[in-house]
């Protein structure tokens, strides 16, 4: 049995079409479950109330960006050990150095397949099947 059923996810993105590609992914690929939030502000009060196993989170977001969010969890006790992805439009080489210095596990360009979102999340958590 796959471990993905046990994994808390957390999707981050300003973007409903964004938002709802990831989430169909991740139900194809196993995970049950799995939070939305509409942005980088109420993906971390989600994180602070109830933390998640893995964050997938857009770069490029009103109000708080991927960054931003990145820090606020990495720099919370009780979140500093989520995985994180990263996903951007934007797929420039600074974005992801950035990113990685603030502990993003991995970063996804958009648009990406499933096959490469499954890649990122076992280079984290192992195989899921």
């Amino acid at each position: 049995m796959s471990i993905a059923h046990k994994i808390k996810v957390l999707v981050v993105d300003d973007q409903v079409t964004s938002r709802l590609l990831i989430n169909d992914m991740l139900l194809q690929l196993g995970f049950t479950k799995i939070t939305i939030a509409q942005d980088g502000e109420q993906g971390a009060r989600i994180m602070r109330q109830q933390p998640h196993h893995l964050v997938i989170s857009d770069y490029a977001m009103p109000k708080m960006d991927g960054l931003v969010l990145l820090h606020s969890i990495r720099t919370n006790p009780a979140t500093k050990k989520a995985a994180f992805i990263m996903v951007t439009g934007q797929g420039s080489r600074e974005l992801v150095h950035k990113a990685a210095a603030l502990g993003a596990n991995n970063v996804l360009a958009k648009p990406f397949t499933i096959e490469k979102l499954k890649a990122a999340i076992e280079m984290v958590f192992g195989e899921l099947a």
